[in-house]
């Protein structure tokens, strides 16, 4: 079926089902950010096929809503659809469950799959509707019903993250934890965001492209374990180490039983932001019910002794793979053999290439040209370019290692520039060093420092429609939080030992894109009478290039961050190129 094709099937199922509108998030079961394609329900139903997105639909009308990073893939992909764009976070917007209040009559009722949708999702829905007396149906997935060829869920196995590399045994994390339950006088902690299971147990999967985690739900006592998943991905080695260390394993579809077993003296504590409705619901009724943020998610963003030195060498590692790719690139004598695809894949090759790496930790980013300013354009056979001699590849890539997880974005001149090209291209490294230069105060926030960045393109009046960065997990997701850079108010102080990404950009439709992203890590500054300072780290090894830069808009200071960066570059990754590759990297970090 086509996407208006769909969209009559399933307005004939709301009719049957006497609903007036139907929403389908991008999410899974466990609120992930990116999921198996059993999940993509709501690209299976309108062609859009970004990771974050919301598609409503009523009975005569249609509307999807995404964020600035996918405003010029959405208008694109929704072409003929009949689908509305929404630009969330843009003047006038409306969230769609404001649209949906003004649109329907009173007394109508909204369909979706509660499995999908979180408790807090649920509480807002339900406060912004009782003025209309709208009622809620959630308990089918009609998408389900009709996605006849519907993907299988994952089955891979769960192996085991050693200590070695991550630090700190299931054990010790459990006692952390534990302690945090203790402070909340809590009997039951219920645990189902992936990356955090993932973190807490030390195991790891393949069941979301990109992200080694594993279908699972925890739920953790005071003095036991239970770990919920298809017991055909647990192999007899790990689940011998796992119940040595007191993990109970169930059936991943007992979760709901297993919640509906507790006393009416316990207390479960849980994450309204993370868990669905549906387990949610699923909680005997008499428990008392404290709602929290993860306490893993704090527990794990601020990484340990272990991580940081591991991480450190995973960087030198995917510094030296990102070397080779740009100089096969940059002085390869026929670059309309290569497209979009082709370096991507080549790019693939050469991080697979070290025993440590077992893959991408996304879709790489290949962007040429006009493509670029789709901040998260993903080629393919038919949108594809093959390169030339000219203008500009923004490649936003990263990789999966046992020591950590990298994400780096460069933009590479192929050719003669324009003046426009050439001044954002600087604009944007401006960008990047004024942040990665800041000395902060401790208590600030991403939200805080966010402006920061922003400032060398807003005095040209220029903005980018996205954070300038997130944090990231250590072999787990590449977007984690509870930390990020973004203007969006953000209430988490950033910590000693967290990583952040560092990534400006500018974006220009049918011209170009540019973006700069290294990964950073919070250090301790000095401490003086006014309190501790802090700054940030650069742990990201690759050289900018500097045929994009325009050297009379940056200031001595400027390039005396630039001349150091590339020495700490070269010096870092010359022990692992040949000699070609050697005088190459010379060359690209020379002194400007």
């Amino acid at each position: 079926m086509e996407v208006k094709e769909r969209i009559e099937k399933l307005r004939e199922l709301m009719k049957k089902n006497k609903m007036d509108a139907y929403i389908i998030p991008s999410f899974d079961s466990h609120h992930s950010e990116y999921v198996t394609d059993y999940f993509k329900c709501r690209q299976w139903i309108s062609g859009f096929t970004g990771s974050a997105g919301t598609v409503v639909i009523t009975l005569k009308e249609a509307g999807l809503w995404t964020d600035g990073r996918y405003y010029i893939q959405a208008e694109r992909e929704l072409s003929g659809s009949g689908i509305i764009l929404f630009k969330m976070a843009a003047p006038g917007t409306p969230t769609y469950t404001n649209w949906l209040n003004s649109t329907l009559p009173k007394g109508s009722t909204i369909g979706f799959d509660g499995n999908v949708f979180t408790i807090d999702m649920i509480k807002e829905m339900e406060e912004t509707f009782k003025i209309k007396n709208i009622s809620l149906k959630m308990d089918l997935d009609l998408i389900g019903m009709l996605w006849k060829d519907r993907p299988s869920l994952p089955s891979s196995h769960v192996f085991i993250h050693e200590t070695k590399y991550c630090g700190k045994s299931r054990t010790e994390k459990f006692n952390e934890v534990r302690t945090e339950m203790k402070s909340k006088e809590a009997d039951y902690y219920l645990l189902t965001s992936l990356d955090d299971i993932a973190w807490l147990l030390n195991i790891r999967g393949n069941d979301v492209p990109n992200n080694p985690v594993v279908m699972s739900n925890v739920i953790l006592s005071l003095n036991n374990c239970y770990l919920f998943i298809d017991d055909s991905k647990i192999t007899k080695e790990v689940k011998t180490e796992l119940e040595t260390d007191g993990i109970e394993i169930k059936a991943y579809t007992e979760t709901a039983d297993f919640l509906k077993m507790f006393n009416s003296s316990d207390t479960v504590l849980y994450d309204s932001s993370m868990t669905n409705a549906y387990l949610y619901n699923a909680i005997n009724h008499n428990v008392t019910r404290a709602e929290y943020p993860n306490v893993t998610s704090k527990l794990k963003s601020v990484k340990n002794k272990t991580e940081l030195e591991n991480l450190r060498q995973c960087q030198i590692l995917d510094g030296a793979a990102m070397v080779k790719f740009i100089k096969w690139l940059k002085t390869s004598p026929s670059k309309e053999q290569i497209t979009e695809i082709s370096l991507s894949d080549e790019l693939e090759k050469l991080r697979i290439k070290n025993p440590l790496c077992v893959g991408t930790s996304f879709d790489t980013i290949a962007a040429y040209k006009d493509h670029a300013a789709m901040m998260h354009y993903k080629a393919s056979a038919k949108s594809q370019y093959a390169l030339k001699n000219e203008s500009l590849l923004l490649v936003d890539s990263g990789g999966q290692y046992f020591k950590g997880t990298t994400d780096i974005t460069r933009t590479i001149v192929l050719g003669k520039l324009t003046d426009e090209e050439k001044r954002d291209f600087t604009l944007v490294l401006k960008c990047h060093i004024a942040l990665d230069t800041t000395k902060f105060l401790y208590g600030a926030t991403g939200s805080n420092l966010d402006a920061i960045a922003r400032q060398p393109v807003w005095k040209y009046g220029i903005d980018y429609k996205c954070g300038t960065g997130h944090g990231v997990g250590f072999f787990l997701n590449v977007h984690e939080g509870p930390q990020r850079l973004s203007p969006i108010p953000n209430t988490t102080i950033l910590e000693e030992s967290m990583i952040l990404t560092n990534e400006p950009g500018i974006y220009r439709e049918n011209k170009h894109g540019i973006r700069t992203e290294n990964m950073m890590v919070v250090v301790k500054d000095e401490e003086t009478e006014f309190g501790q300072f802090m700054k940030f780290e650069a742990i990201t090894y690759c050289p900018i290039d500097l045929d994009g830069i325009d050297k009379t808009l940056l200031t001595q200071d400027e390039i005396n961050w630039l001349n150091n960066y590339h020495k700490n570059v070269y010096d870092k990754l010359s022990p692992y190129l040949n000699e070609e590759e050697k005088d190459w990297l010379k060359k690209e970090t020379r002194y400007v």
